[in-house]
């Protein structure tokens, strides 16, 4: 907005004591307005959490309940368990953040460093997947997790289910690819010589050189893992082992709205936390990858 502000305003204008106090008032009712955009949804939300029943309907657009019903977070994570789901959460985004890296770094490493005789080929069958709706592929997925190629075995009910399909993705493949192609070849010619071998390169040389784009690719892993909905919902059927995001759609047939909206409070804390503690680590990254939006 600055930047904006100065292409439109000549450095002497600035100076004068009229046009100063308009710029930074402009700056102040802009950075006002896009802590509304952002933060307003999430206020709405803690304040349903904590309306009772009677006020959400009688009094929907007031700034605060008048009598605020905070029991209903802890209403939420034991009649409405919650806490399960919430655990169950934390399992399936563990292992898809997991699995999701290792296949980045090392897909990434393979294509970019090691540079195989078919690397081409590879690399474009991977950039053609993107252009494959992910509807598309779910049946083929779901055909292939019930009766795993060659091992047949039975994936389904199952974490595995989850976690495996999460490697699949073709752009952090490509954007591990696309950062590890700008680091300097010289230091991997210079640690061959010194007798260094695969896994060391990669162990040693380029993953300590990669924290960004690996920031970059963890946040992206849970944030989709997160909010995913349907995979999950298709591949886990036992109720008592479905995440977060597939329980508030059949709590919300049965359960009383405040205590569903407290649920849905409790859903968004982590991530939104987890942003909140990592965002310089995540800006850094977004800056050395060239990720917009």
């Amino acid at each position: 907005m600055t930047t904006a502000l100065t292409t439109f305003v000549s450095t002497h204008d600035r100076q004068r004591p009229g046009v100063r106090a308009a710029v930074r008032s402009i700056q102040g009712l802009t950075l006002i307005l896009l802590l509304l955009i952002g933060i307003g949804p999430l206020y709405w939300m803690v304040k349903g959490a904590v309306s009772p029943p009677t006020e959400l309907t009688t009094q929907p657009l007031a700034l605060w309940p008048d009598r605020a019903a905070l029991g209903n977070f802890a209403t939420a994570y034991t009649d409405l368990s919650v806490g399960r789901y919430l655990m169950n959460t934390f399992l399936v985004v563990g292992g898809s953040w997991f699995v999701q890296l290792f296949v980045s770094a090392t897909a990434g490493f393979a294509l970019s460093v090691l540079r195989p005789k078919f690397g081409k080929v590879v690399y474009g069958a991977i950039l053609a997947t993107m252009f494959v709706p992910y509807t598309v592929n779910m049946v083929s997925l779901f055909m292939t997790v019930i009766d795993v190629p060659f091992l047949h075995l039975n994936l389904g009910d199952t974490y595995w289910a989850i976690w495996l399909p999460a490697g699949t993705n073709a752009f952090t493949v490509l954007l591990a690819k696309q950062f590890f192609d700008a680091l300097p070849r010289e230091l991997f010619d210079a640690a061959r010589v010194d007798g260094a071998n695969t896994r060391q390169l990669l162990t040693r040389i380029v993953l300590p050189m990669s924290k960004p784009v690996l920031a970059v690719i963890s946040l992206l892993a849970v944030m989709h893992s997160w909010k995913d909905f349907i995979w999950p919902l298709v591949a886990i059927t036992d109720p008592e082992k479905q995440p977060i995001s597939v329980a508030l759609a059949q709590l919300a047939t049965q359960a009383p709205q405040d205590q569903l909206i407290a649920a849905m409070v409790l859903a968004v804390a982590p991530p939104v936390l987890v942003f909140v503690v990592c965002q310089k680590y995540i800006v850094a990254g977004l800056g050395f990858t060239g990720v917009k939006g």
